[in-house]
């Protein structure tokens, strides 16, 4: 065994309070709507790490409407609201009771300028670096 683990992580992570940093969510192809609501614990232009009521299968293919605080300006209603990613849901953690803590690997961000606007809110330095 290696005394130096390796770090697969390609993006940095920030932490987010997950109290203020909700989460809407979709399972292709089954639901049309973002029917299920959650927290998110931490992320990156790469991932999220967040939480449902209900457990996700790994593997599912998922839409997430992502809420930072502060990411749009005072009464913006607009685009700068939410980051909406696609990916596959990658690990699922069942073992707590309640919720159930799940991570997502973004394959696409789902409207021009997503991706950027993300960016530009994690380099802010409202968001603490994850370990």
């Amino acid at each position: 065994m290696s005394n130096n683990p390796i770090n697969r992580r390609q993006h940095e992570r920030f932490r987010v309070n997950p109290g203020y940093t909700s989460t809407s969510v979709r399972v292709h192809p089954d639901e049309q709507s973002f029917s299920r609501s959650g927290h998110i614990y931490d992320l990156s232009e790469g991932g999220v790490c967040f939480e449902l009521d209900c457990p996700i299968e790994p593997g599912s293919t998922i839409s997430m409407q992502i809420d930072l605080p502060g990411l749009g300006a005072s009464g913006d209603i607009g685009p700068g609201r939410a980051v909406f990613v696609t990916g596959n849901v990658v690990w699922t953690d069942t073992d707590e009771p309640g919720a159930s803590r799940m991570a997502l690997a973004i394959t696409r961000y789902d409207r021009a300028g997503d991706r950027e606007r993300l960016i530009r809110a994690l380099g802010s330095s409202r968001f603490l670096r994850a370990a």
